[in-house]
């Protein structure tokens, strides 16, 4: 799966998921701009990238901030004349009791998961509308298909995601544009790594296959839905969780 002469933008991009997304989609031959708050991981990744033998740029983006999502956006078609794929991959949520939650927690996990990736998708619609070319892909999770326990607002903002990318498809398939989704289960980011050991092991102990999704494993369903092996394929979910959620 070749992403030759494409532009791919990547959220999330300095750790985790979204920098293997971007190293992925910067292997398969695509120039990758890497958007992240997290400025200095951002410019390594994009600096490693580099020294591989891709392109790459790194530009500051906070996906909760319609005016960093704009200049992230002018900056973007300053280095690239188009934006041929957009890959959603930023967001964030903590373990922790519903009843407990207040609602400043409420918000920002919306803003990041649900709200971030509509935003930014909103960003690059226009040119691709105009090319009728493109590809949108939101990483979402499997919370959002089958619930997790201690976190039901993430569960419901991750939900959100995957409903947004069915009816964004919908819309926008007359324009030849694709809008798929990837869910993964548990993976083993920083993100989790944060998380208490005995929730880790529980993860693992109920995943068919008996370990963690690596970042890159979650990356190669992105690129599936990035290439031109998808082109027929549009509004679909793909869980990548070892089994985890078979009875979702």
């Amino acid at each position: 799966m070749r992403l030759d002469g494409k532009t791919a933008v990547i959220t999330g991009a300095a750790s985790g998921i979204g920098r293997a997304t971007a190293e992925t989609l910067a292997r398969a031959g695509a120039h990758v701009l890497l958007g992240d708050i997290a400025v200095e991981a951002g410019e390594q990744a994009a600096a490693a990238i580099r020294a591989g033998g891709a392109g790459a740029d790194f530009i500051r983006l906070d996906v909760t901030d319609l005016e960093s999502i704009e200049v992230f956006k002018r900056a973007a078609y300053a280095k690239r004349e188009h934006v041929d794929i957009v890959a959603n991959v930023a967001g964030w949520g903590r373990t922790e009791a519903f009843v407990k939650n207040t609602p400043d927690f409420w918000r920002k996990l919306i803003d990041l998961n649900l709200l971030g990736p509509i935003a930014v998708s909103r960003a690059f619609l226009d040119d691709m509308i105009e090319r009728k070319s493109g590809k949108i892909v939101i990483v979402s999770s499997d919370a959002g298909r089958v619930g997790s326990l201690g976190e039901s607002v993430y569960s419901g903002a991750k939900g959100g995601a995957i409903a947004f990318t069915k009816s964004l498809a919908r819309e926008m398939a007359r324009f030849n544009i694709n809008v798929n989704c990837v869910c993964p289960g548990p993976t083993d980011t920083p993100l989790l790594a944060a998380v208490p050991d005995k929730i880790r092991e529980a993860f693992v102990r109920v995943t068919p296959m008996g370990r963690l999704a690596q970042p890159s494993e979650v990356a190669d369903a992105v690129l599936f839905f990035a290439s031109s092996r998808a082109a027929f394929v549009t509004g679909q979910t793909l869980s990548v969780s070892g089994g985890l959620t078979l009875a979702g």
